[in-house]
């Protein structure tokens, strides 16, 4: 039996993880965090789960105990959860991508100072972290994240201009949250993505490369050095990566149907376009700047995310905050979390003031 902490509870990804527990009786939910007030509507079918609505999670944590923490909670609020498991050796089921991305260095000592298991939910980590499994990394020529383009996909940066935020959040094949959504439909999500997996894996820039497949049945790929590449296929469903995150290291059932590949599935691949989702560069340039360049772009990306969503600047203006925000900050590292932590609301005020 598992006892499993379930922080960010009332979203996409914890309603999920929650049916996958309901679907196996071997994980038991322990806690129950959200940041909303709906939390009340889930906490009557755990009743002997803890539940905590908003504020630090760390106090539920050492009250319960989890093997595993599923740290869902979107953006940087979701570190605080992500440094707890991490420095104390419990097993990290990670969708909060966002944690990772901000913190870095600092993630990675108290990775190495707990000791425990850090295993990605996002689809294409978890897909290169199996791909992965048993091989040397000095095997590893590179790695291929996937990504879907989103409802935007094959449009100039001009036919962006006037985009709505309804039709920015008709994802055409994955069923999200409102803010990774919308950083699916520019691009910045791949970014995230790519900084989180240089972390991850310990692979370089330069050998991270980002494609788009629109119909997202290939997850990611890992390129070896004899001129072989692994892949993970299958129907673009959240409970896979989840699932194999909290059973690890077993295989549970799931009820997502097999792949067909009988009934025409079509595997096409084409470049990001750059100058159109310049979000995508500018995450890749924040990454290998270092210090605290991509915190910086996380915070100022999720700034300008919220501006959008409650209409008060344009889709391509997304880019354009974050841009101006990465050409303002010194990105100095961070030595200690206090430090993140005000390098973090730098950014956002910067990325809250009016237009220059």
């Amino acid at each position: 039996m598992k006892r499993i902490a379930v922080l960010g509870a009332t979203g996409s990804i914890g309603r999920q993880a929650l049916e996958v527990c309901d679907a196996n009786p071997e994980l038991e939910v322990c806690a129950l965090a959200s940041g909303s007030s709906s939390l009340d509507e889930l906490a009557h079918l755990y009743p002997d789960a803890r539940t905590q609505v908003g504020g630090g999670v760390e106090a539920l944590l050492d009250a319960t105990e989890p093997d595993v923490v599923l740290n869902a909670v979107v953006g940087f609020a979701g570190l605080p959860a992500t440094l707890w498991a991490l420095e104390r050796g419990v097993t990290l089921a990670l969708a909060n991508k966002e944690s990772l991305v901000a913190a870095g260095e600092l993630a990675l000592a108290a990775w190495e100072r707990g000791g425990g298991l850090l295993l990605p939910v996002d689809s294409e980590h978890s897909t290169v972290f199996q791909c992965l499994e048993g091989r040397a990394r000095a095997t590893v020529e590179s790695i291929v994240l996937t990504a879907s383009g989103g409802p935007f996909r094959g449009r100039t940066r001009e036919e962006l201009a006037g985009v709505s935020v309804e039709e920015a959040l008709a994802h055409p094949t994955w069923r999200m949250g409102s803010k990774i959504t919308i950083d699916s439909a520019t691009l910045a999500n791949k970014g995230l993505e790519l900084i989180e997996a240089h972390f991850l894996f310990g692979v370089e820039y330069d050998r991270i490369e980002v494609v788009v497949h629109p119909t997202s049945v290939v997850h990611a790929l890992v390129r070896l050095r004899d001129g072989a590449a692994f892949a993970h296929l299958g129907y673009p469903d959240m409970r896979v990566p989840i699932s194999f995150a909290l059973a690890y290291p077993e295989r549970a059932a799931t009820p997502i149907a097999p792949l067909d590949l009988a009934s025409g599935l079509t595997l096409e691949f084409h470049a990001a376009d750059d100058e159109a989702f310049p979000l995508l560069r500018l995450a890749r340039e924040a990454g290998e700047r270092g210090g605290t360049y991509p915190c910086a772009f996380n915070a100022a990306n999720e700034v300008a995310v919220q501006a959008f969503l409650a209409g008060r600047i344009g889709f391509l203006d997304i880019a354009s905050s974050v841009e101006q925000v990465l050409a303002a900050v010194d990105g100095l590292p961070a030595r200690d979390l206090d430090e993140l932590v005000e390098s973090d609301a730098e950014a956002r005020r910067l990325a809250a003031a009016p237009a220059r």
